[in-house]
């Protein structure tokens, strides 16, 4: 059954970063978060280059999750951040300006985290 789990997620991963791609997120990067003391089984981190982009994106995810019946536990509903967070429990989405992505660097806070690369 992991198994099974572990290969929808993989799949959903895979399309979600289609989407971003689709939508231009900035250096989208996945990162496997399940051997953390988090309880999440991936980051999903990436850049938009406005407020207005940003706002694109997290509506995008948002619709995406829904589409695919992915419950989302909490999602940032207000504009002008700085970080989006989307959270459909294993999967937890977060969309930064580049500067908030320089400075809070999640890719090297959990730097023992496994990148995964598709």
């Amino acid at each position: 059954m992991l198994v099974s789990q572990e290969k929808s997620e993989i799949s959903l991963i895979k399309d979600l970063l289609v989407l971003l791609e689709k939508k231009e997120a900035i250096e989208p990067v996945v990162l496997n978060m399940s051997k953390t003391r988090l309880l999440t089984d991936y980051f999903v981190i990436c850049t938009a280059n406005s407020n207005i982009h940003m706002k694109s994106l997290r509506d995008e995810v948002v619709e995406f999750f829904n589409e695919k019946g992915k419950e989302i536990i909490y999602y940032d509903r207000g504009e002008g951040y700085d970080w989006i967070l989307i959270d459909a429990g294993d999967i937890v989405v977060h969309i930064f300006t580049k500067s908030a992505r320089e400075f809070y660097d999640l890719e090297h806070l959990w730097i023992d985290a496994e990148r995964v690369v598709f």
